[in-house]
This record gives structure tokens, sequence and C-alpha cells, in this order.
């Protein structure tokens, strides 16, 4: 494929946003194995960054700012599939600032893998759409269409079906231990519960007219609807397979918050009404506060 327009040498400091899930709904499982889900993901500001250089030798390299991740992470995968799909003879070399915590449901490396694809689109002139990077994402994981969509979504389906809505700014706290758990392990679980009824979105519309009120079609929907209504279906596993996420949930309600986990865990997170004193966590736990956003902050990267 010949670049649309001249490639760039460099993108330094690029975001890919970590995601909370507000509820987690397992509503049913296909024939293939795959759970059906229903969920709104909201995008935060905790943020991994991540460079990008060109080389013009094909070639796809990554160095990382801390140990631990494997040779063939999704961002290396980004790449090759981006360049398997469009033919691109282009290479690049990537560096990879992780500040979201892994094992923790929030999305982290599906985040790094859609900035790649938006980079490295935008890097080597592709000119690409949204829905053409979508196509590509959903094969590397079923949150990366979330992350190249732009906004926070109704999400169903195994993940792939996204209905765009908007959310009203808030803060939130998020938790999350030093131990992890096996997603695999907690959907295999018989523990797991799989038939939650199915929700229906406009239920969570500020007003009926909620349609209206965005002018690129978006659903506004009422935070504390949202947040009233749900749960996670994944956490009593998980719960099961990890106590250090009674333990984070118990601190959150010692101090007043209502906590949830988000995704598979786990961490857990909080939505902070008022100012909180958030001290005395354990030594080894994160602690951080966070604001929702209203949109990926590459949403003008590529065409619809």
């Amino acid at each position: 494929m010949t670049p649309k327009t001249e490639p760039l040498q460099r993108l330094e400091g690029v975001p890919a946003p970590a995601k909370l899930n507000l509820f987690l709904h397992v509503t049913g499982r296909r024939a293939d194995g795959y759970h059906l889900l229903q969920s709104v993901f909201m995008l935060i500001d905790w943020v991994d960054l991540l460079d990008f250089e060109l080389r013009p030798d094909g070639r796809i390299s990554r160095e990382d700012t801390l140990p631990g991740l494997p040779p063939e992470d999704l961002c290396v995968r980004a790449a090759r599939a981006l360049q398997e799909a469009t033919g691109c003879t282009l290479g690049v070399h990537i560096r990879l600032d992780k500040r979201i915590p892994a094992e923790a449901g929030m999305g982290g490396g599906s985040s790094d893998a859609a900035t790649c694809l938006l980079a490295l689109n935008r890097l080597w002139g592709l000119g690409l759409t949204r829905r053409e990077l979508s196509r590509i994402g959903l094969k590397l994981g079923a949150d990366v269409p979330f992350f190249l969509g732009g906004h926070n979504a109704w999400v169903e389906g195994v993940g792939e079906q996204l209905t765009p809505v908007s959310l009203p700014s808030a803060r939130f706290v998020v938790v999350k231990p030093p131990t992890g758990a096996s997603t695999p392990a907690i959907f295999s679980s018989p523990e797991l519960q799989r038939d939650t009824k199915t929700a229906i979105l406009q239920g969570f519309a500020a007003n009926t007219n909620a349609e209206r009120l965005n002018s690129d079609a978006r659903i506004a929907c009422d935070l504390q609807k949202i947040l009233d209504f749900g749960h996670n279906d994944l956490q009593p596993v998980a719960q099961t397979l990890c106590p250090d996420v009674v333990r984070c949930l118990e601190w959150l309600s010692a101090r007043g918050l209502h906590g949830r986990m988000t995704g598979s865990g786990t961490a857990v997170f909080a939505q902070l009404p008022q100012a909180t004193d958030l001290s005395g966590a354990p030594a080894d736990w994160t602690v951080r506060e966070c604001s929702n956003m209203d949109a990926h902050p590459l949403l003008d990267w590529c065409p619809e």
C-alpha cells in the first residue's frame, strides 16, 4: 500500500488512556464459548505514554520503561497487524512508558494496541478510517475497538457492539492491590453468573430527549442511574481467587465509598462525590484519583 501522505519521522508522548467498567453483566454464552456482556466503558485520565520512531527497514522493535512485558505484546502485534493489512513496508521503534497497572481490568494492553494503530496510521501516512482500524483492532482483542471508537460507550455482544454515550464529569478513586486474578479462570468458573437480565440503554438516559443533546448523536446518560443499577458479575469469582479485592473494597467502604471491581479485576473503584481522605492504604497498593474523559485524546487522529 502506497502511503497517502508523507510519513512522519517520530511521534512522542502519545497517550493510551485506561477505562473503567461502570458495571459488567454477563447475559449469556454463545455456542463457541464466548460470553455475552453488557457494560458501560468509561475513559479515565490514567494513561500510558508511547513514543514512535520511524524505521525505514520495515522492522518493529520495542523498549519499555519497566521490565516484565512479553516481547510480543499487543503493541508489537498491533504494528504487525497493520503492516499485514496494508502491505506497508515501513517499520517502527516503539517506546512504552507503562503507567496503567497490569492485571487490573482497566484495559491497559488493549488501549496501548489502539494507540499504536492510531499513531502508526499517522506515522506511516496510511490514511485508514476509524472503521478500517477497528476491523484490525477486533482481531487483537474485544476491547480494542472501544479505545479506537473515541467515546465512552454502552457495550454489548462479546464487546464489539458499541453505542457512544456521554457522561457527566466526575472524580473517581481507583485502588489496585499487588495481586492479580486469571481472566480465563474467572470466565471458566462454574460459579460465574451467566444469566443476568439484559438492560436497555434508554433506561439510563438523562432525559427523554437525550439523543438530541449531542451533535454527534451520543446518548447522554445519568451516571448515578448506571452506578445504582449495575454490578460486576465477575466480582464474586474474582474475590474468591484474589482476596485482596475484598480488602480493597472494605478499605473504600470504611471511607464511606461504594466500590466495585472493574473488568476482570483486580482493580476496584468508587466515585468521589466530595473530597475524601485516601491516606492509610497499604504500601504495596496503588491508590489514584482520576477524572473521567469525555473523549479519547486521539479522537481526531483519523477520519470516521
